[in-house]
């Protein structure tokens, strides 16, 4: 079954026949298309008798497509266009990216249309992913994971957290990333107690801590790791609370397999930090999904009691955050596996003083 197949029975479960799909990256997923149309209307219409249609501004390049492609100019009335091919009298799924601009003026126009949020039966498929999107991640973790190791050995006292955010961007181009999946996040000291410091102009002095989040993308697909280690020294302080968010980190992962409820696995990292009397100081989610995007449909959050299935790739980043004092956080992303989890990040775990 295609991934458009995929699509169709997650309609068909939620009882719709037909559905609006405008995010660029899933039409990309669904069918190998990338247009970025700016302002413009560019969607996909998916419909149950596998009749799928495209709109497209004539500004734009489509390759050729197994589907009917409806073209428009500037000034062209495309959404009148778009409704004679829906089935007016059955409610239209519409994806979570589709522009007011657009789907109000769909709804004004015929008052037999009924708009319903589908974005889930696109994104449920997306969070399943097959093994070419599998080697893709293993091979966008293992550039981020060379980068951090080359991170490690550059970092110097006297150095911005800027310079470092560069050399890590550099480092990925490089290697062969596309670039990065989100902006590198470089924290020096008490600046790591900020779980989304900005980084800036602070230098590092000796005997600071240095956390470093950052990810890349490689041929579509996004990495996200990590890591916080120590220059010149670690105090006593720093290193009870890494060896809390480590044990964190890696008691989360070992529970990890199909049938888990998502909310446990964040439940388990936080009993161990909140048992530590850090519990107030860890302010976020455990995890998030990933893939196309470095934030897709799905976290690992007390609030999320969906199951986890094989093909799922999410974060564990378990974090302690003392204000004005220190920050540790420590993530990987994990492979659900048939029987278990792999862990996609290799750079080790231990205390690191560099």
């Amino acid at each position: 079954m295609n991934r458009i197949e995929r699509v169709i029975k997650e309609l068909m479960q939620n009882d719709l026949t037909q559905m609006i799909v405008s995010e660029t990256i899933a039409i990309r997923y669904l069918t190998g298309v990338s247009v970025y149309p700016g302002e413009r209307l560019f969607a996909l219409l998916l419909r149950e008798d596998g009749n799928h249609v495209f709109f497209c501004n004539r500004l734009f390049f489509m390759p050729e497509v197994p589907y009917e492609i409806v073209w428009y100019n500037d000034g062209e009335d495309v959404i009148s266009e778009m409704v004679k091919y829906l089935d007016v009298s059955k409610p239209v799924g519409i994806d979570k990216e589709w522009p007011a601009k657009f789907l109000i003026p769909l709804i004004e126009s015929n008052s037999k249309i009924t708009a319903k949020l589908a974005g889930d039966c696109v994104d449920n498929v997306r969070a399943i992913k097959d093994e070419e999107e599998i080697e893709k991640m293993r091979i966008a973790s293992r550039i981020n994971d060379e980068v951090i190791m080359n991170a490690m050995n550059y970092i110097k006292t006297g150095m911005t957290e800027k310079e470092v955010a560069a050399f890590v961007d550099a480092e990925y181009l490089r290697l062969g990333a596309d670039g990065n999946s989100f902006g590198t996040d470089v924290s020096f000291g008490d600046d790591a107690a900020d779980p989304h410091h900005m980084t800036g102009d602070r230098v590092l002095k000796d005997n600071e801590l240095v956390l470093i989040d950052m990810g890349c993308i490689k041929d579509g697909y996004c990495s996200d790791m990590t890591r916080t280690f120590f220059n010149g020294s670690v105090s006593d302080e720093e290193k009870h609370v890494y060896n809390i968010v480590r044990q964190a980190n890696e008691y989360a992962e070992s529970i990890i397999k199909p049938g888990i409820r998502l909310s446990d696995i964040d439940k388990a990292a936080r009993k161990i930090i909140s048992d530590a009397g850090y519990g107030e100081y860890f302010t976020h989610r455990l995890g998030h999904f990933i893939g196309q995007t470095v934030h897709e449909k799905g976290d690992v959050s007390s609030f999320n009691d969906n199951l986890t299935k094989e093909g799922m790739i999410f974060s564990i980043e378990p974090g302690i955050y003392l204000p004005g004092k220190l920050g540790v956080r420590i993530e990987d992303l994990v492979l659900v596996t048939a029987d278990g989890c792999e862990v996609l990040n290799k750079v080790s775990k231990d205390i690191r003083i560099i």
